[in-house]
């Protein structure tokens, strides 16, 4: 997928367990990848009809078009004649195989790609897995650090990838004057998706964060000013 996957598993598990994982996200790769041309993404933008669409692709694309009608067509995979449902397809897979280790009988684990986060159950007894949000201007410094189980986190920004994210609304420009957004929500694919969304509507995404149930967002600007939702604290991890 292009980028670092993690999978922490604290219940008994063996090396098998987490390679049918591991494998799966190299099946998702090989799919949706907008980098390699047999891809089955890069054959749909050269013309595939959608009758010829496997139900995995039909699946991302009907929900990438519900996501854009939610939030108002921030969310948009489609740019110059291209798809690219990266925004939406991250969030989903991390899903599906935090699914298929829930039905494999294990209840305590951590999925983690490219700082998108679903976790389960606890890495210790009674204590919950912590999750560090980064500083976009120093990433070697953690400036929050939440508690979180049974949820999902994504974070989108420039800091790293640089701009990946444009304003569909006004040309496709850039995001400017965010450098990122941060969204706990039920689980993974719902916090990626919206992380994505909100992060392109700039500085007003966190009131967009601000109005959805059952989600938290934290956000910084150019500025260095942090800005969150009313009940983020509530998953702020405390020191002992």
């Amino acid at each position: 997928m292009g980028m670092p996957i993690t999978i922490e598993i604290t219940d008994n598990a063996k090396e098998a367990d987490l390679n049918k994982v591991f494998d799966y996200f190299r099946r998702v790769d090989v799919q949706f990848s907008p980098y390699k041309p047999n891809s089955e993404l890069s054959k749909v933008n050269d013309g595939l009809p959608r009758e010829k669409w496997s139900p995995e692709f039909v699946e991302v694309f009907e929900l990438c078009e519900q996501t854009k009608m939610q939030t108002s067509g921030y969310f948009n995979i489609e740019h110059n004649g291209k798809l690219d449902p990266s925004g939406l397809v991250k969030g989903w897979a991390i899903q599906k195989a935090a699914e298929q280790l829930l039905g494999a009988g294990f209840t305590n684990f951590y999925i983690e790609a490219g700082g998108d986060i679903q976790a389960h159950g606890v890495y210790m007894p009674d204590t919950a897995w912590q999750i560090g949000i980064r500083n976009p201007f120093n990433i070697e410094e953690i400036v929050k650090v939440i508690s979180i189980r049974g949820k999902g986190i994504a974070t989108s920004g420039t800091y790293i990838r640089g701009q990946h994210i444009y304003d569909p609304h006004h040309g496709f420009s850039d995001i400017r004057h965010v450098k990122s957004l941060t969204v706990i929500g039920p689980n993974v694919y719902e916090a990626d998706r919206y992380a994505t969304a909100a992060f392109a509507m700039g500085e007003s995404g966190i009131a967009f964060i601000e109005g959805l149930p059952g989600f938290e967002g934290y956000q910084i600007d150019d500025n260095k000013i942090a800005t969150f939702t009313s009940g983020f604290e509530d998953y702020v991890a405390t020191a002992d």
